[in-house]
């Protein structure tokens, strides 16, 4: 079953209530003959009554069906993807994925 997974603006700071996070790249990664769409970014807490902190992490929508293929009424591109279920998929892609980027977090949504 495919998904649209609409593009979040890069380097762009998205706020709330408890701090931010910013996407700072997306990532296509060939694995098993198809193509793994990521992305890479920051969260920060700096307005949380719990304290400060942050991390590093990624993002993964799934496998890319088609890249950018029409935009959204705020002008967003958007993609179609096959989101990734298998876990011996997911445990593998989120070994490779912490491997290259060095972050804390992959989430397959």
């Amino acid at each position: 079953m495919t998904k649209p997974y609409i593009h979040i603006p890069l380097d762009e700071e998205n706020r709330s209530i408890s701090g931010y996070f910013t996407l700072e790249r997306e990532v296509r990664l060939p694995y098993q003959g198809k193509e793994v769409l990521y992305t890479v970014g920051t969260g920060v807490m700096d307005s949380s009554c719990c304290g400060f902190g942050g991390c590093a992490y990624a993002m993964v929508p799934g496998f890319v069906v088609t890249w950018k293929e029409k935009k959204d009424l705020e002008n967003r591109d958007i993609s179609m993807v096959e989101p990734i279920s298998d876990q011996e998929s997911q445990k593998q892609l989120s070994k490779i994925i912490r491997k290259k980027e060095g972050v804390t977090q992959v989430n397959f949504l």
